[in-house]
């Protein structure tokens, strides 16, 4: 969870693979048909101007001739001077700059100055505030968590206290929306802010804080798996301190002896490219190829590893699903590429494009695509884009071609053939295919958990459980500490929340019961310990990290068949040897 943000996680868009990267809002509305395309040429003016005044971060030629820049130059010119209408000439360039990245690709886009500051801070790590997740409840700015080492949890606040005033106003009440807690905690850091709590059995009080640099984390867990000898690492994005994080995740598993670890990258939109690079490297041996990337103007740049990497004698399973791209994507296919550990899951995202940021002073920031990445074998991962395909409609189209159910429906063109040196077969031409398919689980979906949960229901429950049984539960060391009733009675808070607020509980069987433990204990080890305890808990019924427990059991016996990477025991490899196959 982000830190000094609303503790629902909204879902994941892919985000880019690129030299630096910002998270991609929302797809902007096309322009109306009826916008005139000389709106379009008038940002190409604007462009220009900026690579001739020296303002691109890199100055690349992305005009035709001086001629036509004077022409467009002039037209503009006569649109703001003689139009019969008056024209706010910032808002026909932000009509015209959708219009023309629009032709290129669903990747290349124009961020405003705003934009730029709102997606800086994920991909950064870091943002400056107080130090604390919230959530607001009953009209009421509630304290879930305080960040380790931030300013609220130096100042003794806790988990449960209730947020009421700022500089003396108080802020409860209707109008108190997520937006508004930010412009009021958030700011530079040395700065001062003043709260009210209110706490549970104590009488209101005044806490003073001094902002500071609080981390937003990428990698969210990192533990052993109950009743095994494998880790596991969650890696929601690729950020600037991705690598670092998880350099450190890897050192906590391998003080606890194990040396097999499963890297969850399911929902990992993307990020930097040069996070993931040395994630990859520290697998692989001296000279192996992580990615590479090519463009008409952009020269081949290979990526390998220089030495041996730290972890290469650990085996690997990674976890990837249709929401995983870009620089996940790069992770995913170097390690199937170079026949270092197993993929599991479903096909990915197929993102492939490499994005380069241009400044414009004063007018924000052109992403604009500049190259494609391969992997090792040469695979381009991007799909197909352009006028004939519905890019935004691609989860819609693989649910009805029956591609989440079933391997078999996976688009695998012969032309887009690869083979590894291990000799396993693999395909380009829209994201990863996974070596092991774990097809979407249909069977454990409850319509109540999921309408509890978009509607904040369980989100609040949960706190609400945990806010009650907070003398109870807080000295506990650890969620597989909690006693054996907790997660049955937090569901009997959650059926009694969603019948409070109308919801229509049913008769639960005894599987969508079991799902609704789990996801409502989840919840509450999360209030209690953490992100990772969230995490940890939910790894119970989670199929596709069986089938990694699976794979990793004996990895000797993964063995490459007519193309395939299958489980081969001694046994069946000599029966398979004696009937010719």
């Amino acid at each position: 969870m982000n830190p000094d943000l609303p503790q629902q996680p909204p879902p994941q868009p892919p985000q880019e693979p690129e030299v630096r990267y910002r998270e991609e809002p929302e797809p902007r509305k096309s322009p109306p048909v009826f916008q005139p395309m000389l709106y379009a040429l008038v940002l190409v003016v604007g462009l220009a101007l900026g690579m001739q005044t020296g303002g691109f971060e890199n100055q690349r030629v992305m005009m035709g001739a001086g001629e036509s820049r004077g022409r467009l130059v002039h037209i503009l010119d006569q649109i703001e001077h003689t139009y019969v209408d008056p024209i706010m000439r910032d808002e026909l360039e932000a009509v015209a700059v959708d219009a023309i990245l629009e032709k290129l690709d669903p990747h290349s886009y124009y961020f405003s100055p705003e934009e730029i500051a709102a997606m800086a801070e994920p991909m950064e790590g870091n943002f400056e505030g107080i130090g604390v997740e919230f959530l607001i409840n009953a009209d009421t700015l509630r304290v879930v968590q305080t960040i380790a080492g931030g300013p609220s949890e130096e100042a003794g606040i806790r988990a449960g206290d209730c947020i009421v005033a700022v500089e003396g106003e108080p802020i409860s009440g209707p109008d108190l929306t997520n937006a508004r807690v930010l412009e009021l905690l958030k700011g530079p850091r040395g700065t001062e802010v003043r709260i009210g709590i209110h706490r549970l059995g104590k009488a209101p009080f005044d806490v003073t804080l001094e902002r500071d640099e609080i981390p937003i984390h990428s990698v969210v867990a990192a533990a052993q798996i109950p009743d095994s000898d494998t880790g596991y690492i969650k890696v929601v994005r690729f950020a600037s301190n991705t690598a670092e994080e998880f350099e450190a995740a890897m050192e906590q598993l391998d003080a606890a002896a194990l040396k097999k670890v499963v890297v969850d990258l399911r929902g990992n939109g993307g990020g930097y490219l040069n996070a993931v690079v040395p994630m990859v490297k520290s697998f692989l041996r001296k000279g192996q190829m992580v990615v590479y990337t090519e463009g008409s103007h952009s020269p081949r740049r290979t990526y390998k590893a220089s030495r041996d990497g730290r972890w290469v004698d650990w085996d690997l399973a990674v976890l990837i699903d249709e929401s995983s791209a870009s620089a996940s994507e790069i992770f995913a296919g170097a390690i199937q590429d170079n026949d270092r550990g197993v993929t599991i899951g479903r096909r990915s995202f197929g993102k492939g494009l490499v994005q380069e940021e241009f400044g414009l002073p004063g007018s924000g920031a052109l992403r604009l695509t500049v190259a494609r990445f391969y992997t090792p074998t040469g695979r381009a991962i991007q799909k197909p884009y352009g006028l004939d395909v519905d890019y935004g409609d691609d989860y819609v189209e693989r649910y009805d071609s029956g591609e989440l159910f079933h391997r078999d429906s996976i688009p695998q063109p012969d032309s887009l053939r690869y083979e590894t040196p291990g000799g396993r077969v693999v395909f380009g031409g829209g994201g990863i295919t996974p070596d092991v398919f774990v097809p979407f689980d249909t069977s454990s979906y409850s319509n109540f958990l999921a309408d509890v949960t978009w509607a904040g229901i369980l989100r609040d429950a949960a706190f609400d459980f945990v806010d009650g049984r907070r003398t109870d539960l807080e000295g506990l060391p650890d969620w597989q500490s909690l006693p054996e009733a907790t997660f049955e009675d937090a569901v009997e808070v959650l059926v009694a929340a969603a019948d409070s607020a109308g919801f229509v509980v049913p008769d639960f069987a005894d599987w969508e019961r079991d799902v609704i433990r789990q996801r409502m204990g989840a919840q509450v080890a999360r209030n209690l310990f953490g992100e990772s305890a969230y995490h940890e808990v939910m790894l119970g019924q989670d199929r596709m990290v069986g089938e990694a427990r699976v794979w990793l059991e004996k990895p000797e016996d993964q063995q490459v068949v007519a193309g395939e990477l299958t489980l081969q025991t001694k046994q069946s490899q000599q029966n398979s040897t004696q009937n010719g196959i």
